[in-house]
Parts: C-alpha cells; sequence; structure tokens
C-alpha cells in the first residue's frame, strides 16, 4: 500500500510539472506579427552622383566627377503578389541630377584627353524613374532592392578646356542629344518608426542615350559617350495609409458586419 501511495505521489508531482512547463511555454511563445497592408507613401531623397562616361573610341585617365544636390521625390504603392506575398512595390516620381565627365592630366606629359575640347563637363538633368522594388522587412526595418528605367532631358551643360571653343562653354552643340533614357537600379535598407521611414540606397544609373550622335564626325564610324552614374541618397518617405495591422477601412467594415450582419 504504501508503495503504491508513493507511486501516485511521484505521478502527480510529473502532471504538476508538465502543466507547468505547458504554461510557461505557452507564455513565452512568439506572437504573430501584424500583416502588411498594401500601402502608399511619399518621399524625398537628397544625394550626391559619382558621374562618369564610356567612349568610342576609348578613353584614358577617365576621372570621376563629384555632383552633390540630387533631389527625388518619389511616390510608391506596396503590394502583394499573388495576395499572398507582401515583398513588392512600385515607387515612381520626378527626379533632379547631374551627368559628367572629366580627365585626369598624365603626371609626366601633363597633357589631358578631351571631349571636343573639353577636359571637364557637368551636365544637368531632369528625368523621370519608374521602379520595381523588392523588400524584405524586419522589426525595425527592411533591405530594399530597386530596378527600373527613366527617362528626362538633359536641361543645361557647363564644360571646361583650353582646346574648347567657347561658344559651347555653356551650351549644347548641335550634334549632340537632349533626350535621356536607361536603366536605373540598386539597393539599401530602411529603418522605419511608422509612420515616418528613413531609407538608404545606393543606385546606378546607366544611360542608353549618347552624349552625342555617333555618325556626328563620320558616316562610316561608330562614336559614342555613354554616361553612368552611382547616386548615393538618403531620403524621409511618410506612409499615408497604414502600414500594418487593421486599416480604417477595414475597422468600418467590421463594424458595419456587426450591426448589420454578413447578408
Amino acid at each position: 500500500m504504501r508503495k503504491i501511495l508513493t507511486l501516485l505521489l511521484l505521478f502527480a508531482a510529473l502532471m504538476a510539472g508538465a502543466q507547468e512547463v505547458k504554461f510557461d511555454s505557452l507564455a513565452i511563445a512568439p506572437t504573430k506579427e501584424a500583416p502588411i497592408n498594401d500601402y502608399v507613401m511619399v518621399g524625398v531623397n537628397y544625394g550626391v552622383s559619382f558621374c562618369n562616361m564610356f567612349y568610342s573610341p576609348s578613353r584614358h585617365n577617365r576621372a570621376w566627377q563629384v555632383n552633390p544636390n540630387y533631389i527625388s521625390v518619389m511616390f510608391s504603392k506596396h503590394s502583394k503578389m499573388f495576395d499572398i506575398l507582401p515583398y513588392f512595390a512600385l515607387t515612381a516620381g520626378f527626379a533632379h541630377g547631374y551627368e559628367g565627365f572629366g580627365f585626369k592630366r598624365d603626371p609626366d606629359t601633363g597633357a589631358s584627353q578631351d571631349v571636343d575640347g573639353a577636359e571637364q563637363g557637368c551636365i544637368e538633368v531632369f528625368e523621370i524613374p519608374a521602379l520595381a522594388q523588392i523588400h524584405v522587412d524586419f522589426h525595425p526595418g527592411k533591405i530594399l532592392a530597386n530596378v527600373g528605367v527613366y527617362g528626362g532631358w538633359r536641361n543645361s551643360i557647363s564644360r571646361s578646356g583650353p582646346n574648347l571653343d567657347p561658344a559651347y562653354t555653356n551650351a549644347f552643340r548641335p550634334y549632340e542629344n537632349r533626350w535621356e533614357y536607361g536603366l536605373q537600379g540598386g539597393g539599401g535598407f530602411a529603418l522605419m518608426f511608422d509612420p515616418v521611414e528613413i531609407h538608404f540606397n545606393a543606385l546606378i544609373r546607366w544611360s542608353w542615350s549618347s552624349l552625342y550622335q555617333p555618325d556626328y564626325a563620320s558616316k562610316y564610324y561608330y562614336r559614342y559617350a555613354y554616361p553612368m552614374d552611382i547616386i548615393a541618397t538618403v531620403g524621409v518617405y511618410f506612409q499615408l495609409t497604414k502600414r500594418s495591422g487593421k486599416t480604417s477601412g477595414q475597422l468600418r467594415r467590421e463594424a458595419k458586419e456587426i450591426v448589420y450582419g454578413t447578408h
């Protein structure tokens, strides 16, 4: 009888321990994060452009030109692929930036290459970028990847060089292209403090519009000068609709269903 009583006490103790472990495991179980909505936001970016050009025939001693005051205003719409995967967005807007070119002087001879007499040049560009975005969210931030196209207009030019015709110091030549278009993409990350987001991005802007017409000097030899720029930006974005949790529209629908029913 004493052995049976001892076994019963041990069994009761084990059951109590199991209940305690179960209670503790439930207490520390992580809660599921609120789903991400199809939200929209608008933001302003400021950055610096590192500008260069690629030529045919090739030119040596090319130098990156640093141009500040890249500014863009972007509107973003987040969506779910197949209404399930909340990792996608479309972003478009308006940007003001610069392209440029330059050459380093040879340390031995002091000579420098040029483009039609210009050793340095800076081109002001207005553009409209349209990008697809993939984002992976975590608290309190997200990782971003962007790719898309842009189109724009080369508004003004400033160049210098000892062999430059002064008439074209601040003027485009007849054979130089003003329309601008190409590919743009890059990556970055954001810090989110709903409803404000701080974005840090690095973009590559690859122009498909040569600075000058390819046959301006010859009908038989293809010449080009394609700008390629690296742009580093920081931006402040404001969420115009609720990013996560129930939106005001969802709350209104739930209230209507409670009052009037689902039929």
